[in-house]
């Protein structure tokens, strides 16, 4: 699903909501999560996940195209944890 769809799919369940409405919602849903990431902190929404970052180690990468050895610095990458709910979704049969 991409953003256009989600507000497709939003604008449709909730039609008393103008479309400008559901982006500004939506805007402000993914920012928030965003600055709390930024910031260190964790995202917990019950039944879906847990986003939260996770430090990765400066190391020696390769460039594919010529194989010269470069310094990759550290950093942090953002990490999303499925709920128990999720993965019983995910794993039904």
């Amino acid at each position: 699903m991409i953003r256009s769809e989600l507000l497709s799919a939003l604008a449709q369940d909730n039609p008393g909501l103008r479309a400008e409405e559901i982006e500004q919602i939506v805007d402000v849903f993914f920012d928030e999560i965003a600055e709390r990431l930024a910031e260190g902190g964790r995202v917990e929404l019950r039944g879906f996940g847990a986003f939260s970052t996770r430090e990765r180690e400066a190391r020696k990468g390769r460039n594919p195209r010529t194989g010269e050895a470069v310094d990759v610095p550290a950093k942090r990458v953002p990490y999303f944890k499925p709920g128990k709910d999720m993965r019983r979704r995910l794993n039904e049969d």
